[in-house]
């Protein structure tokens, strides 16, 4: 099996002396070398051929022992040094002083087609920085991660990848609501990719520890592989560098909003630096369009990191990076005017999302007030987000809007229960219909190319907790043929898929509180 190896991280930055993979403060380093744990017995789950092409191998490699055992943990390529990664991070709010790598391990960074990957594997064993913890992570969370990773990137949302699920012939316990419930569960390795892991909290646990050297070499390191545009060891050039990731989260934030996607878990040490959704763990796609959903039971109460509030948290946490990188940057006015910008360009560009997905080409002053009272109706009953603005699609811009419900009938599938549609409740649906058909009467289209053009933007298919649920439960049983019917489902999400109607659909009733199909927690 034969990669184009080309490690930069473990090669420029600084790394830790202390070669004992034991649980400690690491200072003065990047990262610490470890050495992946041996699994006893692996066995493959599944991998994506996309990925396995994309790193330069061929899709038969996933049938060979080598591919196994590289991507379990077992081998490691000759040449190569594997580490994990010392990094900060404020959770929930609160700064943890020092994370890193806990369970993950970075392998190796190889080049193909001009593009540079980094391969990680999360739940390969331990690492000085996995404080109390394994190290380890179950097929259950594995899945998940897999799954939703590839999903995610065929939705068109920046997210890292995943190569591959290998299970490792271990027994590893979890408490997964962490009510002391503990129980043994199918030790996993997922092969995570993306061309940098680097996030927010690499560069915060050096601004903390007044460490501007390393703080520096570390944003340089990050300015010359990834964003070369920028000029590296300037201010002007550090503070560019910070719009530019500004712009790149914002981007990443207003795909979740379009999608539905609930990361769950925004920490700083959770948002990469390149712009990526990054960390599968707790999150979740909204099933009843509801602002205030979290799928983190970790959060519940809170309620931090909640769908509506996901803007919000992505500038409190680049203020938290933009903090850390003052030490680089004499004249911060730029870097303030990068964090005023980033909230008036949210609102301009969540409105020209929001009427993409309604079928408008260009945006006008009074669409702000159609989508703000879609967003209130939609909250008033249970309403499923995908299946309403994928069916609203069918409206035309000659559709009658009369009393009763029946003006209703397109996108009637999408309401839980309509028997809770009330006479009040349908004459403000009746009212938004009328100004909504009255605005798609003046878009200069056809309906079947409005019609083509929502489709393109409001998916048919996401990756429902229960889905995914379905698919782990088979899964824990040895059949792994609903991991790859949802992965190939996965990968045309807009398309209409008549083979695969049957999962697009509402959540189930049996799994609006089952666990696993609602809130889920951090070890998930």
């Amino acid at each position: 099996m034969k990669l184009q190896i080309n490690d930069t991280f473990n090669k420029e930055l600084p790394a830790d002396n202390n070669r004992k993979n034991t649980r400690r403060t690491v200072i003065e380093a990047c990262f610490s070398y470890v050495t992946p744990r041996i699994p006893s017995k692996p066995v493959l789950v599944h991998a994506s051929e996309e990925m396995i092409e994309a790193i330069g191998l061929q899709s038969t490699n996933k049938s060979s022992s080598e591919f196994l055992q590289i991507f379990s943990g077992a081998k490691v390529l000759k040449g190569t040094e594997p580490y994990a990664m010392c990094y900060g991070g404020h959770q929930f709010g609160h700064w943890a002083g020092q994370l890193g790598d806990g369970r993950a391990i970075n392998l190796v960074e190889v080049i193909h087609n001009d593009q540079r990957w980094a391969l990680q594997l999360k739940g390969a064993g331990e690492t000085p920085y996995s404080r109390s913890a394994d190290g380890l992570a179950v097929l259950r969370s594995s899945i998940r991660e897999h799954l939703c990773s590839e999903a995610m990137h065929y939705l068109g949302v920046p997210s890292t990848r995943s190569l591959s699920i290998i299970l490792t012939g271990d027994q590893v316990m979890r408490d997964m609501m962490y009510d002391g419930n503990g129980a043994f569960e199918k030790g996993a390795v997922v092969c995570r990719v993306a061309p940098s892991f680097i996030r927010f909290g690499n560069f915060q646990i050096f601004a903390a520890r007044n460490d501007s050297k390393n703080l520096k070499v570390l944003t340089d390191y990050t300015i010359r592989h990834f964003f070369p545009n920028i000029k590296e060891g300037t201010q002007e050039g550090y503070a560019q560098f910070f719009k530019e990731v500004a712009n790149r989260t914002l981007d990443m934030v207003i795909h979740w909003q379009r999608v539905g996607f609930v990361h769950g878990v925004m920490n700083t040490d959770n948002l990469s630096i390149l712009g990526l959704t990054i960390d599968y763990g707790p999150y979740g796609w909204l099933e009843g369009y509801d602002s205030k959903w979290t799928p983190n039971t970790t959060d519940k109460d809170q309620r931090r990191y909640q769908f509506g509030n996901q803007p919000g948290i992505a500038l409190w946490n680049l203020v938290q990076l933009g903090n850390a990188l003052v030490p680089l940057v004499e004249n911060t006015e730029t870097m303030q005017m990068t964090l005023d910008h980033f909230k008036i360009a949210y609102e301009k560009k969540y409105l020209e999302m929001m009427c993409r997905k309604l079928g408008f080409q260009m945006d006008k002053e009074e669409d702000q007030l159609l989508v703000s009272e879609l967003v209130k109706l939609l909250e008033v009953t249970e309403t499923d987000m995908t299946i309403f603005f994928r069916n609203l699609a069918i409206v035309n811009h000659d559709t009658k809007i009369e009393e009763g419900i029946d003006f209703l009938e397109p996108v009637i599938e999408a309401f839980y229960k309509p028997e809770e549609l009330t006479k009040e409740i349908l004459r403000f649906w009746q009212e938004w219909f009328v100004k909504y058909t009255n605005r798609l009467k003046e878009e200069q289209r056809s309906d079947a190319e409005r019609q083509n053009n929502m489709n393109e933007v409001n998916p048919k298919y996401v990756l429902r907790n229960y889905m995914a649920q379905m698919a782990i439960d088979k899964a824990d049983n040895g059949d792994y043929s609903l991991v790859d019917e949802l992965y190939q489902l996965l990968k045309k999400p807009y398309d209409e898929q008549p083979e695969y109607e049957q999962w697009f659909a509402k959540r189930p009733e049996w799994a609006r509180h089952k666990v696993g199909c609602s809130m889920l927690s951090c070890s998930s």
